[in-house]
């Protein structure tokens, strides 16, 4: 089934391209896809390489769909600085604490959650620049990192040894 959709779908494809009276559109549509997706099976330019990436401008997408850039004046480092000076609890984990994407970070959400105080959290797979701060800010290397009232107090297995030492 998934083969006959997808011969299906490449003829279609095809098809398409040869129909295409626009002389700004040599290549066939999967062509295309691949020289902007990846950069390959692109025609080698005047210096040989065929690895360029070329993007063509996108006449169907409106301008409110575009990527945008998000820049700040604050550097990751005063970022984390901030949060953690900021919230009373901080947890810097691997997804959001609605839907963690490690065991670990879903461990220490659950024993946060147990005490019913807000959880400020920021998600590190989303950039690598503020993994790397957040590492470089604790001099700790491993996820998630929890910070209780300003302090850097560990992962989520010194949470949950706290909580049963507690209980």
């Amino acid at each position: 089934m998934a083969r006959v959709l997808s011969t299906t779908l490449l003829r279609g494809l095809m098809r398409s391209s040869r129909a295409s009276t626009s002389a700004a559109v040599s290549l066939p549509a999967i062509q295309q896809f691949m020289n902007y997706s990846s950069g390959l099976g692109a025609a080698p330019n005047a210096n040989g390489d065929s690895m360029a990436t070329r993007v063509a401008a996108d006449h169907d997408t409106h301008q409110d769909f575009q990527p945008t850039s998000k820049s700040s004046d604050m550097s990751f480092s005063d970022i984390v600085a901030q949060d953690v000076k900021e919230h009373p609890v901080v947890i810097y984990m691997k997804g959001y604490p609605d839907a963690p994407r490690c065991g670990f970070s879903a461990l220490a959400v659950k024993v946060l959650q147990q005490y019913g105080v807000p959880i400020s959290a920021r998600d590190i797979l989303s950039d690598l620049k503020l993994k790397e701060s957040v590492k470089a800010y604790s001099n700790w290397p491993t996820f998630p990192q929890i910070f209780i009232k300003g302090e850097f107090v560990g992962g989520s297995d010194i949470i949950l040894t706290m909580h049963q030492a507690k209980g």
